[in-house]
C-alpha cells in the first residue's frame, strides 16, 4: 500500500529505453530482482528496473508507452507474480515475442495463485532459486558465455550466507519472539527468522489491501503494544497512513522499538543480499537491545 507513481528506472525514472550496447537487453519488474539479474549477468547484460522508486505501488502501476517498448526490446525480463506486479504481463501479452524469456518467481517456486502473501524475496529461498533460473536464461541466450554466468551465480549464492547465517543465529538467540506488524511485508523473513508474530492475519491483509481492519482485530493489535506482548514492532517503512501512525505512536507510548521494512530495495548502495542483512540487522537491534530503525 504505496502512493502510485508510472516510472521505469534504474535510479528514478528514465527518459529512454535501456539500450544494449551489445549486451543482453533484461528487465526487472522490482529493483530487487534486476539486482540479481545483474549480479549474475554481469558485462554481458545491461538490467534495467521498472520500480524502484519507494513510492511506487505495483498494486495500481501505471503503465506507459516507453515501458511497453522497454520491455519489447528485452531478451529476459524477471517479475514477481502472484498479481503483485499483473500489469507486466499484460504489457507482455501486448508485444508478445519469442526471443524473450520472462522468469516469475512464484512459478520458479511452484506456488498457487491462493498464495496470500507476494512479497516473495523476504524468503531466503526465493532469490537462490530466480537466480538458477536467471543463469539457465542468460545461458540459453547466449550459450558462449555459460561458464561466466555460472561462476557469477555461484558467487551470488555463496554471498548469501552471510544472511541465512544471521538468520539462524538470531533463530538461536531468540527463539519465538513475538513481534507486530502492519502489512506483512517481511513476514517471510519473520519466518524464517523463528519469530511469533501476533498481529492477526486479517489485519494485515486488510492494511495491504488499504481496506479498513475489523475493530476486533485493531482491538487485538492495541493490546499487543499497551500490554507489552511484543518485543518490536515493524512497519512498511515507505507508508504512513492514519493507521500507521497510530500504531508508530502506540509504540512509542509504551517504549516498544519500531523497525521500518522497505518492498523495493533501498537505491543507495544496497544490493539485494546486503538489503537483506540490514533488515535482519535493524530487527536484532530492536530485539537485542530494544533500538529501532526508521530507516536503512
Amino acid at each position: 500500500m504505496v502512493v502510485a507513481l508510472a516510472c521505469l528506472a534504474l535510479t528514478g525514472c528514465a527518459s529512454q529505453p535501456a539500450a544494449s550496447n551489445g549486451r543482453i537487453v533484461a528487465v526487472g519488474a522490482e529493483n530487487q530482482y534486476t539486482s540479481v539479474i545483474a549480479q549474475i549477468g554481469g558485462r554481458y547484460v545491461s538490467a534495467t528496473s521498472v520500480m524502484s522508486n519507494p513510492n511506487t505501488d505495483p498494486h495500481s502501476f501505471e503503465a506507459s508507452a516507453q515501458l511497453a517498448n522497454t520491455i519489447s526490446t528485452a531478451s529476459l525480463v524477471v517479475q514477481n507474480g502472484l498479481g503483485y506486479d499483473g500489469f507486466m504481463s499484460k504489457i507482455e501479452a501486448a508485444s508478445p515475442s519469442s526471443a524473450r524469456t520472462v522468469i516469475v518467481a512464484q512459478k520458479v517456486l511452484g506456488l498457487p495463485d491462493s498464495t496470500r502473501n507476494p512479497h516473495l524475496w523476504y524468503s531466503p529461498g526465493t532469490m537462490p532459486a530466480v537466480a538458477r533460473s536467471i543463469a539457465s536464461a542468460l545461458s540459453k541466450i547466449a550459450p558462449s558465455h555459460r561458464a561466466y554466468f555460472a561462476a557469477r551465480l555461484g558467487t551470488f549464492e555463496r554471498s548469501l550466507t552471510t544472511w541465512t547465517d544471521a538468520i539462524a543465529a538470531f533463530r538461536s538467540a531468540h527463539p519465538s519472539v513475538a513481534v507486530a506488524t502492519t502489512e506483512p511485508v517481511a513476514d517471510y523473513l519473520l519466518e524464517a527468522a523463528g519469530t511469533k508474530n501476533l498481529t492477526p492475519w486479517p489485519l494485515r491483509a486488510a492494511i495491504m489491501n488499504d481496506t479498513d481492519p475489523a475493530p476486533q482485530d485493531v482491538a487485538i493489535q492495541n493490546a499487543l503494544f499497551t500490554g507489552n506482548r511484543v518485543k518490536v514492532f515493524l512497519y512498511n517503512q515507505q507508508v504512513t497512513d492514519s493507521i500507521t501512525a497510530r500504531y508508530l505512536a502506540l509504540a512509542k507510548a509504551n517504549h516498544v522499538p519500531v523497525v521500518g521494512v522497505y518492498e523495493t530495495m533501498p537505491t543507495d548502495g544496497f544490493t539485494y543480499q546486503t538489503w537483506m542483512e540490514a533488515e535482519l540487522a535493524a530487527l536484532d537491534r530492536a530485539v537485542s537491545a530494544g533500538k529501532s530503525t526508521v530507516t536503512l
